[in-house]
């Protein structure tokens, strides 16, 4: 009689046991995806296209049908490019939310601040937009990177370019913080390859406005060559304060200053710069017709030209139908871990380089290749470089 008792206990504590083991973000019906992005603050342009690409693949998938059963939502929340609102972010979409993953979330600092938070549930930080290395090492399961390190940009690009250009003073300008410490870094490495050393080093605080200073003391020293650890309105001002002073060296940046951002805003003095990059710019009257469907497609549904970003975004969006496709109908981390592992793609309609990952390698691809901006326009006029 005591036993017959007791099993009703024992089978609520089983029904108890049986929903804490349910997959967080995971319905019969839904997958729950979250992403923070600047919204509000100095890289709003590039968080609100990454956004708007998230959200229009993520569209397609739905109007087309689901995902095993599943359709998919997303849940976007602004950090203004600030590392503790990214840390209060992921508390959000982790805890009261509830995302099963976190998808494109924008900036190294907001990245590295947030991780913690996601990886203490076991949420996996997908494809980040940065291209810092702390995105894929050291490795950890829940760690999955696309972009080519700015590290890897600069130490394969830089040489190449010192010895083409024939230059012999290098200097650089970079943001003082972890993203502009790996430009840096990279193009450092990549120096030491042709036995050269920076002419000059200057810094900026993170939403600086004024490089006065910083380009009078690259001009002082005669730079060839600047690399720009820079991003939007960082680049734009650095080299217009140049070309107001006279000052008319090469400049480089990495992918972080890659964006027709870059020309809107800083006009014809921008003609001339460089930038390592991957995915290429869309444009409405790309010469690809699959581009031009898309970007076309893209003004559509959202009324703005695409950018650059709105690509990282969709093909982000992309990799996890991949991804959660392969992981089959019981749709859990490990599973989605699994099969991710075994994704490759060889190419896409913006030209990104091969992607591949396993279970020792979470970068999807170190290749990057240059780019200039030519009539107001960026123009691939390179290919990926390799080792």
């Amino acid at each position: 009689m005591k036993f017959k008792f007791l099993t009703p206990l024992v089978a609520a504590l089983a029904l108890v046991g049986g929903a804490h083991a349910q997959q967080q973000g995971v319905t019969k019906d839904e997958i729950l995806i979250g992403s923070i992005q600047d919204l509000s603050g100095p890289l709003a342009g590039y968080g609100k296209a990454v956004r708007n690409g998230l959200q229009l693949r993520l569209e397609e998938l739905n109007e087309q049908g689901a995902i095993h059963g599943r359709r998919l939502r997303l849940v976007v929340e602004d950090d203004g490019y600030d590392p503790k609102r990214a840390v209060l972010a992921a508390q959000k979409l982790v805890n009261q939310d509830k995302i099963f993953i976190m998808a494109g979330h924008l900036g190294t600092a907001q990245n590295n601040a947030s991780m913690p938070v996601q990886f203490s549930k076991n949420i996996i930080n997908f494809l980040p937009v940065t291209a810092a290395r702390e995105m894929y090492e050291p490795l950890n399961r829940l760690k999955y990177a696309v972009f080519a390190s700015y590290f890897d940009q600069m130490r394969m690009a830089l040489p190449k370019m010192v010895q083409e250009k024939k230059v012999s003073k290098v200097c650089i300008i970079h943001q003082d913080d972890e993203f502009g410490l790996e430009v840096m870094r990279g193009a450092e490495a990549g120096l030491k390859k042709v036995n050269m050393d920076f002419t000059e080093k200057t810094t900026y605080k993170r939403g600086a406005t004024d490089f006065s200073s910083q380009v009078a003391r690259m001009k002082g020293a005669g730079c060839e060559f600047v690399v720009l650890g820079t991003i939007i309105r960082e680049t734009v001002g650095t080299i217009a304060e140049a070309r107001k002073t006279g000052f008319n060296p090469l400049f480089l940046g990495s992918s972080a200053a890659y964006t027709d951002l870059i020309n809107k805003l800083g006009g014809k003095a921008m003609d001339g710069m460089y930038a390592t990059m991957t995915t290429a710019q869309p444009y409405l009257d790309d010469p690809s017709n699959a581009m031009r469907f898309w970007a076309n497609k893209y003004k559509t549904r959202f009324n703005e030209d695409p950018s650059l970003f709105s690509a990282y975004g969709y093909l982000i969006m992309d990799l996890f139908i991949k991804g959660a496709q392969k992981a089959g109908p019981n749709l859990t981390t490990d599973s989605f871990i699994k099969a991710m592992d075994t994704v490759s793609v060889d190419s896409d309609l913006f030209g990104s380089p091969p992607i591949s990952f396993s279970a020792t390698k979470r970068l999807g691809s170190n290749q990057s290749r240059l780019s200039q901006i030519q009539d107001g326009r960026w123009k691939v006029i390179s290919d990926y470089y390799k080792e």
